[in-house]
């Protein structure tokens, strides 16, 4: 009897675990597949964003095509072509860190679309997990294009601002539908310090960063490298 008890027992303890894990995959599996058609409403950056929203959901169709290539330009170079990770880049970014000086990240534009859609900002190994897991799952179900066209809609652009149509309103007082090259490059240039850069009469680094993105920005086009969102 003791024995039956026992292994009664243990098995509750080997279930309850499975179920939460099936309980997440089938929960994560869903969301993925319904924001592969309908636009996330909110983050968890937007939520716990003190400054407010300001968002503008803008189909890929309708961005000047020049704001995707400098994304591509700024952020991940070789999107049209890795499946979710580059280790070209984490190879690069784990070099330069161990050389010491300010630390250099490799996340894709896959990556950081999983992140900012699904999880919170930060560190730590159990949010790189699950933002690993996301990322195979956005490139599985919604591919490059919607990964991107996502990406440019939830990214944020400014304290409180989100997405390159509010970023373009905010900036330049016009849609991100009429984007220059020099204005899609400088919104690119926003991204990774959004509350620290802006992107209208920039100075110092996020100037020359601009103007970097904004003569790669002719690479990506002349090298195809935005076939994928084309």
């Amino acid at each position: 009897m003791l024995a039956k008890t026992s292994a009664r027992r243990r098995s509750r303890w080997v279930s309850i675990p499975l179920k939460i894990l099936g309980g997440f995959i089938a929960l994560s599996l869903l969301m993925v597949v319904i924001y592969r058609f309908v636009p996330p409403p909110v983050t968890w950056t937007m939520l716990f964003d003190p400054h407010g929203i300001t968002k503008d959901w803008t189909s890929l169709d309708e961005l000047d095509p020049d704001m995707a290539r400098a994304a591509i330009a700024a952020e991940d170079s070789r999107f049209c072509s890795h499946h979710g990770f580059d280790a070209v880049a984490i190879a690069q970014a784990m070099r330069h860190n161990a050389s010491g000086g300010r630390i250099r990240g490799g996340s894709t534009i896959s990556q950081q679309t999983a992140k900012n859609v699904f999880l919170f900002q930060g560190g730590g190994f159990l949010r790189k997990g699950l933002e690993a897991w996301f990322t195979l799952l956005i490139e599985a179900i919604w591919g490059k294009r919607r990964i991107m066209e996502v990406y440019l809609n939830v990214a944020e652009t400014g304290i409180g601002t989100y997405g390159v149509q509010a970023g373009a309103i905010r900036y330049f007082h016009h849609g991100a539908q009429r984007l220059t090259r020099a204005e899609a490059a400088r919104l690119a240039a926003v991204l990774p310090l959004p509350k620290k850069r802006e992107a209208i009469d920039p100075h110092g680094f996020t100037r020359r960063y601009g103007n970097s993105i904004a003569a790669r920005i002719g690479i990506v086009q002349r090298d195809r490298l935005d076939s994928c969102v084309q």
